[in-house]
């Protein structure tokens, strides 16, 4: 068992959050390109818009429990618990995105 603070998740979930939110800002830039119905595609860009800022904070929280010797374990729960919100809302984002392209 790893009695280090900092168990090493948090040098995954560091890039692939940073990268999620990039997807995130990606899916907004789609979403607007294309003007689908403009009700959805604004709930959808807002979902994505939350989504990304959660993957900021988490990104932000697993850099940060690297950095800290003190707090680094609770940091980095903390990140891994709003990388799996994240995870999740971007899913019920996807099939809210699938769902508006299938009525386009």
């Amino acid at each position: 068992m790893n009695t280090e603070p900092n168990s090493g998740i948090a040098n995954h979930i560091l890039p692939t959050s940073a990268t999620m939110t990039g997807v995130c800002v990606t899916v907004i830039s789609i979403v607007r390109l294309t003007e689908a119905t403009r009700h959805i595609s604004t709930i959808i860009d807002n979902v994505f818009a939350v989504t990304g800022l959660v993957f900021l904070i988490s990104c932000f929280l697993s850099y940060t429990s690297m950095r800290s010797q003190r707090l680094g374990s609770r940091l980095e729960k903390s990140a891994d618990v709003f990388f799996l919100i994240g995870l999740s809302m971007m899913v019920v984002a996807g099939f809210m995105l699938a769902l508006e392209f299938e009525h386009f």
